[in-house]
């Protein structure tokens, strides 16, 4: 059994054979799989697809990149949408600054907007009893800083994590986890492999961020839920166990991240 952390079900890029995609999952043992909103639109289209498929939980979130033409009421928005039991998480939210405006006066306010629409979607999953799904780029020091305000009350996971076994250990300080995607399977991928390796093993989850970065041999084709196994087994290479003790951990951590079954959960800060 496992699942997949984070795919984006909702994209296009599926709309042709989305319940194969969904069948060739459950086939590969990936029992159930998190489709993670990135804009209203996004969210909304994963709620549906959460509420139609016994399989797939939803996230609702604005990603860091559609900040800036985020409608002003979207926190109203994901309130809403997030009413449905079927939403485990808020998310995929954070900071992103791989590509900012070139004029430095536009930089600082697409950061500060990118920064307010981070804390109020942080306070909404405070409010709501959720943890959060994080995505950061090019901009460690600041999600650290706006995630150290929110300590002991708000989780997070960071998503496709690619830092270093240093910065894995200070985000687990915090209180937060990270996941790792089909990049681990790539051969220059060391940096991420080490950590992978290293990380403490309920500490982490598996993920796929497809349609993104299928993993070896699929490098560059259309990723999918089912690629969640190559994931977990090049991680099971490298810790030298079993590919059945990787996805019996990640499991655990991440229904215990993710509390399913919110209605009867009780939050923690383990």
């Amino acid at each position: 059994m496992l699942i997949d952390t984070h795919a984006h079900l909702d994209y296009p890029d599926y709309d042709p054979d989305r319940p194969e995609v969904i069948a060739r999952a459950a086939q590969a043992g990936v029992t159930e799989i998190i489709s993670i909103g990135t804009r209203i639109d996004s969210s909304t289209r994963a709620v549906e697809l959460a509420e139609n498929f016994p399989s797939i939980w939803a996230t609702v979130g604005v990603h860091p990149s559609e900040a800036r033409d985020a409608p002003d009421d979207a926190i109203d928005h994901l309130r809403r949408l997030a009413q449905s039991p079927r939403v485990v998480a808020i998310g995929e939210i954070g900071l992103d600054y791989h590509h900012l405006p070139g004029d430095p006066a536009a930089v600082e306010v697409d950061k500060k907007r990118q920064a307010d629409l981070f804390r109020r979607q942080l306070e909404l999953a405070l409010s709501l009893g959720l943890n959060a799904v994080i995505h950061q780029r090019d901009s460690w020091d600041d999600t650290l800083a706006i995630l150290r305000e929110f300590t002991g009350r708000v989780r997070g996971v960071f998503h496709c994590f690619g830092g270093t076994l240093e910065q894995a250990r200070e985000v687990i300080a915090l209180g937060h986890l990270v996941s790792f995607t089909g990049i681990v399977t790539f051969k220059n991928a060391r940096q991420v492999q080490s950590t992978a390796q290293d990380v403490p093993f309920d500490q982490f989850m598996v993920e796929t961020d497809c349609p993104y970065l299928a993993p070896t041999p699929d490098r560059g084709k259309r990723c999918e839920p089912a690629h969640t196994r190559r994931v977990a087994e090049q991680i099971a290479q490298l810790r030298r166990v079993a590919v059945e003790e990787i996805a019996a951990r990640t499991t655990e951590t991440a229904r215990g991240f993710f509390r399913f079954n919110r209605a009867t959960a009780t939050r923690n800060f383990e």
